[in-house]
């Protein structure tokens, strides 16, 4: 297996966790009533939400250009 796979598989599922974290981030009261009064999550929410959506994006790019190359 080429080390770009394994770092793609890698990114993709730290992606995923991260999303899982932010997901449950949003779920929480305070972030409830924070989103409710100000509109937007908060701060660390957001950075989970950001991270995890580029480590899934990173790691099907990596998965993909593999694939195409082979």
């Amino acid at each position: 297996m080429p080390k770009s796979n394994i770092i793609g598989i890698v990114a993709l599922a730290l992606g995923g966790v991260l999303l899982f974290f932010a997901w449950r981030a949003s779920n929480a009261p305070v972030e409830q009533i924070s989103e409710a009064l100000t509109g937007r999550y908060t701060s660390s929410t957001m950075w989970f939400l950001v991270a995890g959506i580029v480590g899934v994006v990173a790691g099907v790019a990596l998965l993909v250009s593999d694939a195409l190359r082979a």
